[in-house]
């Protein structure tokens, strides 16, 4: 009888985390997840085991984490970045810990998921041969785990890899990201504040962002490399803010009430030529067609 393949996924109660676990049960792996809380009801699936685990403890990982694992792929992190210190814990120490203890446990494939924002003041589109300074605790403790894990694969062929991500959307989110905050107030048919929207952003729906994980996982020529994550498509914030509010025909955006930073950049995307060459990976579901199945799962769950 064939081996289940074996995952472990940190941060699997998040919301990519519970659409990658989802999919893998679909395949009938054994998923297990680690995080520091339990699922909310919206994201419990009773055939995940739930590892409650603080990650940037490695006493903690020791007596709670097995090692039979064949994959592990980390959406682990501190949510809230405005405790500098934590922030830099969960996203830099975390990795650290978590590499560190699997180094010689026979892992096939060790994904991290890293953030278009290492990028920092490059100009758009992002190559991954682009180097970044980030100035933001958040973005430059995931820059750190992507360096220690590239050199870890370097010194001792640790299998890693990191997925750079921009904008994921899609159900079960929660509302502290533009699409979902856009969606509910227009559902509820409210006056909801924005920016211009001059700006330009990357968004990729979630099913898309689960399969170029797992293609990752499987693809011996994905480690000690960055790939990013994105549409490669980028679209106009008000653009967007106008098709979600076309689709419901309710709210009322108030255009310009939110001020932009002085260091927000007007333009950020990535190129997704990498992916499509060495992972064979691009999306396939367009802005239109995720917007619409978002919105039909925030219509039912309002």
């Amino acid at each position: 009888m064939k081996k289940k393949n074996n995952i472990l996924i940190v941060g699997g109660t998040g919301f990519i985390g519970y659409h990658l676990a989802n999919k893998c049960i679909q395949k009938n792996w054994k998923v297990t997840s680690v995080s520091a809380h339990q699922p909310k009801k919206k994201r419990f699936n009773k055939k995940i085991e739930y590892l409650i685990c603080d990650i940037t403890k490695k006493n903690d990982i020791k007596k709670k984490i097995g090692d039979n694992f064949d994959y592990l792929v980390n959406l682990g992190g501190y949510v809230d970045h405005s405790n500098k210190k934590k922030t830099y814990q969960s996203h830099y120490i975390g990795v650290k810990n978590l590499a560190k203890f699997f180094l010689f446990k026979n892992l096939k494939s060790f994904v991290q998921l890293g953030s278009g924002g290492e990028y920092a003041d490059c100009e758009s589109p992002h190559k991954e041969t682009n180097k970044g300074s980030p100035v933001s605790t958040y973005y430059r403790s995931k820059l750190l785990a992507t360096l220690h894990l590239k050199k870890l694969f370097q010194k001792k062929k640790f299998p890693a890899t990191i997925l750079r991500l921009y904008q994921a959307y899609g159900p079960r989110q929660d509302v502290n990201r533009l699409i979902p905050i856009v969606i509910k107030n227009c559902l509820q048919n409210k006056k909801f504040d924005c920016s211009e929207g001059k700006q330009f952003r990357d968004f990729v729906y979630i099913d898309d962002v689960v399969n170029i994980i797992l293609k990752t996982l499987k693809n011996k020529n994905s480690k000690g490399k960055i790939f990013n994550v994105g549409s490669g498509k980028p679209i106009k914030v008000k653009k967007l803010i106008e098709t979600i509010n076309n689709k419901i025909k309710k709210g009322y955006p108030q255009y310009g009430k939110i001020k932009l930073r002085k260091d927000e950049k007007i333009k950020v995307f990535p190129s997704i030529n990498r992916s499509k060459k060495i992972l064979k990976w691009q999306p396939k579901i367009s802005i239109q067609s995720g917007l619409t199945k978002t919105i039909q799962y925030y219509k039912k769950n309002d």
